[in-house]
Formats: structure tokens, sequence, C-alpha cells
């Protein structure tokens, strides 16, 4: 993974570290359980949005690079894995 991309995720997951410790503020407040539902799913969405990144440059350049290694099949097995974790 470039530096660019790794520095962009890690400050999507800071910007969602911040939303949950928002969460625990609203939980502790006792706020309407919707907005907390709300939330909750804004922070699930952030977490998929950080997974697929993830996901798109496994498949770029770590699977470029087993297959420059002659080791695609073993590496497709571990990226459908992955993909099953994933949307699970």
């Amino acid at each position: 993974m470039q530096a660019e991309e790794r520095e962009k995720l890690l400050q999507r997951l800071r910007r969602i570290e911040g939303q949950v410790r928002g969460l625990q503020r609203m939980l502790s407040e006792e706020q309407y359980c919707v907005d907390i539902l709300v939330q909750i799913a804004a922070v699930r969405a952030a977490l998929d949005q950080v997974g697929l990144a993830v996901f798109q440059n496994h498949s770029r350049q770590c699977i470029q690079q087993a297959l420059d290694e002659e080791k695609g099949p073993e590496a497709m097995e571990q990226l459908m894995q992955a993909l099953n974790r994933f949307i699970k």
C-alpha cells in the first residue's frame, strides 16, 4: 500500500474512532435510541468503506505480485476467503 493511501485510511479510521467515542457519550447521556442507531449505521458504513479500500488495494497489488511469482491459485483462494469474511 502506498504511503498516501495508508495515510488517507488512517485519517478515516481516526474519524471513525471519534464517531465511536461519540456513540459512547450518547449512550452515557441516555440520548434517543433512534439517534444512536443512526450513528451506529454511520460507523458501520464508514468501516465498510475502509474495508473496501483495503480489499481493493490487496486485489490490485498483492494478487499481481502473487501472479508474478506464479502463486496465483493460492492468492485467489486467500482473496476469496478474505472477501467472504468481509461481506459477512
